[in-house]
């Protein structure tokens, strides 16, 4: 049975819609969805999404949005602030984060200072995919975001990582596969937790 008022939301960052990152992402969905959370994935990656530009319009406006509107950010920041928690997931590029997973992240997490914290509260966790080093770095990138936001940071029996190079290879990472079952049950305790 689904509480249709609990939710979460989780954005791919990676420029494969089917690889690694989706597929640890679904794990963590999967069990949460087991919790009776309704769950949504958005695929970010590979898309022409624009950085933060510093315009400060975020805090001119306050209207919930960026003033860039050619891209997906403001659809993103709308189901940011709807959601109870929020996941990104990111390949791991050079020990970091995806340009795309770094543009939600600066224009999502500035609009939501600029309009009183709107995401204060929430459950985030970052989730990465690694061939073989550098997630730590990565999942640090995405923990910022959180931590700036005054939001609760989920995590995990071990690092949110999966290791794989080829798509679908993180399906034979067993730990990485348990690390994102456990954190999909601790992000589901944790939205079950909290009081309306």
């Amino acid at each position: 049975m689904t509480d249709s008022k609990k939710y979460v939301v989780a954005f791919n960052a990676s420029p494969r819609k089917d690889g690694n990152t989706a597929r640890l992402i679904r794990y963590a969905l999967g069990t949460i969805e087991q919790h009776g959370i309704r769950t949504e994935l958005v695929h970010i990656g590979g898309k022409q999404i624009h950085g933060c530009v510093a315009c400060m319009k975020c805090f001119e406006k306050q209207d919930r949005h960026c003033a860039l509107t050619k891209d997906i950010i403001n659809d993103c920041i709308d189901r940011m602030v709807q959601a109870d928690g929020i996941i990104i997931g990111s390949p791991t590029y050079f020990s970091d984060i995806t340009p795309e997973a770094k543009a939600l992240i600066d224009r999502a997490g500035f609009v939501a200072i600029a309009n009183g914290g709107l995401f204060s509260r929430k459950v985030g966790a970052g989730i990465a995919a690694v061939r073989r080093a550098g997630a730590v770095a990565a999942l640090d990138s995405i923990n910022h975001l959180f931590g700036i936001s005054d939001m609760f940071t989920a995590g995990s029996t071990y690092w949110n990582l999966g290791i794989g190079l080829e798509p679908g290879e993180v399906d034979s990472d067993n730990e990485g596969i348990k690390t994102m079952e456990r954190l999909g049950e601790n992000i589901a305790w944790f939205i079950t937790q909290m009081q309306d």
